[in-house]
């Protein structure tokens, strides 16, 4: 049996597939025949798969992404590829990168190493820019309507996680953890993320957005 025949290992917590989506249009995929009228939709698992982890700081990314897409387009969908996004915080400052890699997963938005483009269309770089003197902690615009902008944040001190997670993660990074406290240090952890998706994703003093001139 080769390693494309072996079936998936994948295991989720069962509330991802709970969580909210992320659907958008993408004008190059539908161009080059990538998937029907260029309509995609994003889960909380394709963030993970990106990620290689779930925690609040990944769950928060993909909410603030999708807040800013909704107040942006309303009831159209997103067109990928063809919207702005900007970070206050620089590339390497603490969880910066990942955050603005969840956006730019969805929006398709890069610094200078996205598709250059097809004829002059398509193009999907110096979309993504880092260290900007803005409010919120990211600013999503579209290419199409310049000078109107979403500034979003996200308040995660609002959905507090078990006090003991502090204590478990420790004990466990340094070894010391038994099995009952290393499954206490997941569970716990992943209930934070839960909450956060399914309780909190529409939350205004959660995910905090504030429409801007830019």
């Amino acid at each position: 049996m080769t390693f494309a025949d072996t079936p998936s290992v994948e295991s989720f917590p069962p509330f991802f597939a709970e969580a909210p989506v992320i659907d958008v249009q993408d004008p190059l995929a539908e161009f080059l025949g990538a998937v029907e009228a260029g309509r995609l939709r994003y889960r909380y698992e394709d963030v993970v798969r990106m990620a290689g982890h779930s925690c609040p700081t990944v769950a928060s990314a993909f909410l603030m992404t999708r807040a800013a897409l909704h107040r942006l387009y309303g009831d159209e969908p997103p067109r990928r590829g063809e919207i702005r996004v900007e970070m206050r915080e620089r590339r390497d400052a603490g969880v910066t990168g990942v955050v603005a890699a969840v956006a730019t997963f969805v929006t398709g938005a890069t610094e200078d190493s996205g598709f250059p483009g097809l004829g002059g269309r398509f193009g999907r770089r110096e979309r993504l820019f880092f260290g900007r003197p803005i409010g919120g902690e990211m600013r999503f615009s579209r290419v199409d309507r310049p000078g109107a902008g979403v500034e979003v944040a996200a308040n995660l001190q609002r959905v507090a996680g078990d006090p003991r997670v502090s204590l478990w993660m420790g004990r466990c990074l340094h070894g010391e953890a038994s099995d009952e406290e290393t499954a206490a240090f997941r569970g716990a952890w992943q209930d934070r993320v839960r909450r956060l998706l399914l309780e909190y994703a529409d939350d205004p003093q959660v995910i905090e957005l504030r429409d801007v001139r830019c």
